[in-house]
């Protein structure tokens, strides 16, 4: 009896020295495997920046990747796939089979390649701060003074005027050198990170302790605090000595039949002048001045004044010399200047109420300005957007719903990139904004050389990276709307060059398709607040063409696939500027 007994204990601690050994070894073995992950991430960041380092690693060509090149100059066999069956391209049809479509297959290996590397070739917050840096900026010094802590809430602003938002560099020098720039007296700060002006403060003010939140970017620096607005006043300069760099002239306009139901307000002035009357409107917070002499004028854009028909400009040159000696029909036509203030009936927003059971997908391809439509829809709609990724840039800069879970159902669309069949089948429905290839490209290409306001150098545009990028990304282009128009349930196309030209149409198009009941007066409300706060300033090119022959002949063939895909589709073809001469 002891001795099988022995023998037991013996294979019991056998076994227990061979269940630790596998314990440790398991253990071992995923240690490494997190070790190299984590050094295949730093090597890919990489610490230190090779010469032109302002430029992040773009996403190796095809033939890096052991997949046939795509070729700029003889085209790839991929890309004259794409153009060759673009003409008789038809959704089901014969030629729709695995063997000859595989272009059109998110399936595809290098479509694939492509859209994992640009996803993690997204700029990092360090990415972005070494852009930044090499970026100039004017030290303003804070000359307006502390007034104190107000109350402020989203029914009752306590400052009216224009709303900015950073989430990670906001200081009260910044908010007070906006303010002075779009003519304010007053700025103020809340939760941090908000930033409003005005030039009266409509609220009651508060124990000061109840500021209590620090700025994002200044530690110790007063940002308001729940429903308190910390406020200050902006360096004060004299009446007419003031310059604003945001007023522009939008054009000779005819007085409305029904002046009444514009809400004009009247404003008397001795010695009227077009600078005049525009700081008069500013005083006033109005983002519309109009010129009359001698009235002047306040107001907004309405139903009945949508400056969408402007009239010949010696109608108002005419009715601005001498009134008494004109016929009434020629003093009625205003000269309407868009002063830098923020038309405010459409700047708050907020998540839905209820959870949507549907998905809206907001796709383009990269650099097709999905960030300015997001920006037009929640003003539009009042409504967050979401998206399939996690921008920082973007969600500091006020789209809040950039960090809410993109399935949450809380945002009233989706962006995404994405071209998978799979990816495609899980929204219910799509907004497929289309650009030009030729702008799309250097569009996204300046991105990814000085993020999302800056311009790449004439000197990154000599790169090799830049024959590369048009190499790799312009069959892109092409089978990202090959797929969405092929595996999407419901589709809108929506035109990035008809919505810069027809704003309001369009707009009303892409709400009518959402489901959202929206005004006109808030429609027109987008329009006057459509740049945001991403869009590149001036309209900076190379110096010289950076599109070879060989570049175009491949690019003027993907579009003409393009266009007639569109068309078999029962959709509207590409814009006649895209199209090849």
């Amino acid at each position: 009896m002891a001795k099988p007994l022995y023998r037991l204990q013996r294979f019991l601690r056998r076994t227990q020295l061979f269940l630790l050994f596998l314990g440790v070894a398991y253990i071992m073995a995923g240690s490494v495997l997190l070790l190299q992950r984590a050094n295949l991430v730093v090597t890919q960041r990489g610490a230190t920046s090779p010469p032109l380092s302002s430029l992040p690693s773009l996403p190796s060509p095809p033939w890096a990747l052991g997949m046939p090149p795509v070729r700029v100059g003889g085209y790839g066999s991929r890309s004259s796939r794409i153009m060759a069956r673009g003409q008789g391209y038809k959704p089901g049809s014969p030629l729709d089979d695995r063997t000859g479509t595989r272009w059109l297959m998110s399936r595809n290996l290098e479509i694939r390649h492509l859209r994992r590397r640009w996803f993690h070739s997204l700029m990092t917050e360090k990415d972005m701060s070494q852009v930044e840096r090499s970026t100039p900026r004017r030290n303003v010094p804070q000359k307006g003074s502390y007034m104190g802590c107000f109350l402020d809430n989203s029914k009752e602003r306590a400052l009216r005027g224009s709303v900015s938002t950073d989430f990670r560099k906001m200081t009260s020098t910044m908010c007070q050198d906006t303010c002075s720039a779009s003519g304010y007296q007053f700025a103020g700060l809340e939760y941090g990170s908000e930033c409003y002006c005005g030039n009266h403060i409509t609220s009651l003010r508060v124990r000061d302790e109840e500021c209590n939140l620090d700025c994002k970017g200044e530690k110790g620096s007063p940002c308001g605090g729940v429903g308190r607005l910390s406020v200050f006043t902006v360096e004060d300069v004299l009446p007419g000595q003031r310059r604003y760099r945001n007023v522009r002239y939008r054009g000779c306009f005819r007085e409305p039949e029904n002046s009444s139901s514009t809400s004009l307000v009247h404003v008397l002035q001795p010695n009227l002048t077009s600078q005049s009357c525009i700081e008069a409107c500013i005083n006033k917070e109005f983002p519309l001045a109009m010129l009359r002499s001698p009235d002047c004028f306040c107001g907004y854009a309405t139903p009945d004044f949508t400056l969408h028909e402007p009239a010949e400009e010696e109608h108002c040159s005419q009715s601005n010399t001498t009134e008494a000696s004109l016929p009434s029909t020629l003093q009625r036509f205003y000269q309407v200047y868009q002063t830098p203030v923020q038309d405010s009936r459409c700047t708050e927003r907020k998540f839905l109420p209820e959870k949507s059971s549907s998905l809206v997908a907001l796709s383009s391809f990269p650099g097709a300005g999905n960030t300015w439509v997001r920006h037009l829809i929640e003003l539009a709609t009042g409504y967050y957007t979401g998206s399939y990724y996690f921008d920082g840039t973007l969600y500091n800069r006020g789209f809040k719903g950039e960090k809410d879970y993109w399935k949450s159902g809380r945002t009233i669309c989706v962006k995404t990139h994405e071209s998978g069949r799979r990816e495609i089948e899980m929204y219910d429905s799509v907004i497929l904004l289309i650009r030009s290839p030729y702008r799309s490209l250097m569009a996204e290409f300046n991105r990814k050389c000085a993020g999302h306001l800056g311009y790449a150098s004439d000197q990154h545009w000599k790169t090799k990276e830049w024959p590369e990028f048009v190499g790799s990304y312009a069959s892109w282009w092409a089978s990202h709307v090959l797929d969405w128009l092929r595996f999407g349930r419901r589709v809108l196309v929506v035109h990035f060059e008809e919505l810069q030209t027809a704003l309001v149409p369009q707009l009303r198009s892409i709400t009518s398709f959402l489901n959202a009941t929206v005004t006109e007066d808030r429609l027109l409300c987008a329009e006057s607040n459509q740049d945001g706060h991403f869009k590149r300033s001036g309209a900076r090119q190379p110096t010289f063409d950076p599109f070879t022959p060989d570049m175009r002949g491949l690019i003027d063939g993907l579009i003409r696939a393009v266009d007639q895909a569109l068309r078999d589709s029962n959709h509207t073809g590409l814009p006649l500027e895209y199209l090849p001469r």
